[in-house]
C-alpha cells in the first residue's frame, strides 16, 4: 500500500511538470498574451487534408456565442508567425480567432510537402469556416476571415464562393495567380510565360523519374548587398530571430518548384466583384506589392470595400509591426460587420 502511494506521489509529480513544461513553452514568433486562452485543435478540408490551427479565445467572454475570424499567411509562413500575432490580437478584442496552417504546410497535411494550390488553398478558408461554425461557443451567422500576404489573395477568392463569410480583411496582400503568370508589375509577356511552362513541366517529367520534387529557391541564407529591398525586407523576417519559424517554408527552404504552374492557369479573383459581404484592404504604403490591393479594390463592386493604405510602411510591416498594423480599424471593421 505504501509503494503504490510512493508510485502515485511520483507519477503525479511527472504530471505536474509534464504540465508545467507545455504551459511554459511557447513556439510563436510574438510575445505571449495573457488574456487569452489557446489550445491546437485540427479539422479537414473537402479534400480530406488535415488542417492543424491555434485557436485563440478571449479569456474575458462577454456572452455564450461570440462572432470568429479565421486567419492564414502569409504565403509561406505558418500559424506560429504573422497570423497567429493577429488572431491572439483579435481574441483580446472578443473575438475567437482560428490561425491554421495551409494545407501541406507546417503541421497541417497534406503530400507532397511545400506546395500551393490556388484551388485549395481557398478551401482552407471555407474548410475553417466549417470548422468555427460549429463549435458551440461560436455565432455561426457572424464569421469572417483574414488572409495576410498571399493569402489575401486566397480569403477574396473565398469570399466571393462563400456567402457563410460575413466579413473579410486582407493585409498587404499578393495576387499569386497574377505575379506567377505575369511576374512582378505585370513583367512577364506571352513567349516569356510560354518559356517558362516548358521549364516547369519538362521539370515535371524529371520528379517523376526521380521520385521527389526538386525545390525552388527560397530566401538566402545571407545577403550580398545588392538584392531588391524586397528581398532584404523579407530575409528581415524570416530568417532572424524577429520571425524565423523551424516550420515556415521562407524561414528554411523552399516550394515545391512546380508549384506555380497550377497558378499560372488559374486566375484567382476572376469573380471577387460577386462579394456582397464587406471588405477591408490593408496594404503598406511603400509595399512592393502595394499595386496587388490597389487593382483588387477596383475591381470590388457595391459599398461593400475600402482600401486603407497604411503610411511609411512595407511589405512586411504587415506582418508583426505592432506600430504599424491597423489593429484599431480592423478590431472596428468586424465588430461593425459581423453583428
Amino acid at each position: 500500500m505504501k509503494m503504490g502511494l510512493i508510485v502515485l506521489v511520483i507519477l503525479g509529480c511527472l504530471g505536474f511538470l509534464g504540465w508545467k513544461f507545455y504551459a511554459n513553452t511557447w513556439d510563436k514568433t510574438f510575445a505571449k498574451s495573457q488574456k487569452v486562452n489557446i489550445k491546437k485543435v485540427s479539422f479537414s478540408n473537402r479534400y480530406g487534408i488535415t488542417l492543424v490551427g491555434d485557436l485563440y479565445t478571449p479569456k474575458a467572454a462577454k456572452s455564450e456565442k461570440l462572432p470568429a475570424i479565421a486567419i492564414s499567411g502569409p504565403f509561406g509562413a505558418v500559424k506560429e508567425q504573422s497570423s497567429g500575432l493577429y488572431a491572439q490580437t483579435l481574441a483580446e478584442n472578443g473575438f475567437i480567432s482560428l490561425a491554421f496552417d495551409a494545407s501541406y504546410t507546417g503541421e497541417s497535411g497534406g503530400h507532397p510537402r511545400n506546395v500551393a494550390s490556388p484551388d485549395i488553398n481557398t478551401e482552407d478558408f471555407s474548410a475553417a469556416v466549417d470548422y468555427l461554425s460549429n463549435l458551440p461557443n461560436v455565432d455561426k451567422d457572424k464569421i469572417g476571415i483574414l488572409g495576410i500576404c498571399g493569402f489575401g489573395g486566397f480569403a477574396l477568392n473565398a469570399a466571393a464562393n462563400d456567402p457563410r463569410i460575413k466579413a473579410t480583411v486582407t493585409s498587404t496582400m499578393y495576387d499569386m495567380s497574377r505575379v506567377n503568370a505575369q511576374g512582378y508589375f505585370d513583367a512577364m509577356d506571352q513567349e516569356q510565360r510560354y518559356q517558362l511552362r516548358q521549364q516547369l513541366n519538362a521539370q515535371r517529367s524529371e520528379d517523376y523519374k526521380n521520385g521527389s520534387y526538386k525545390i525552388a529557391q527560397g530566401l538566402p541564407d545571407s545577403l550580398k548587398g545588392d538584392e531588391p529591398q524586397f528581398v532584404k525586407d523579407y530575409f528581415g523576417y524570416y530568417k532572424t530571430k524577429r520571425g524565423y519559424h523551424k516550420r515556415s517554408i521562407n524561414s528554411t527552404g523552399g516550394w515545391n518548384m512546380t508549384s506555380s504552374l497550377s497558378f499560372m492557369n488559374m486566375p484567382i479573383l476572376t469573380y471577387i466583384d460577386e462579394i456582397k459581404a464587406p471588405v477591408l484592404i490593408i496594404h503598406g504604403e511603400k509595399a512592393h506589392s502595394r499595386y496587388f490591393s490597389e487593382d483588387a479594390y477596383k475591381h470590388l463592386s457595391g459599398k461593400n470595400k475600402r482600401l486603407l493604405i497604411v503610411p511609411d510602411a512595407n511589405h512586411v510591416d504587415l506582418y508583426d509591426n505592432l506600430s504599424k498594423i491597423p489593429f484599431t480599424e480592423i478590431v472596428k471593421f468586424f465588430n461593425d460587420n459581423l453583428q
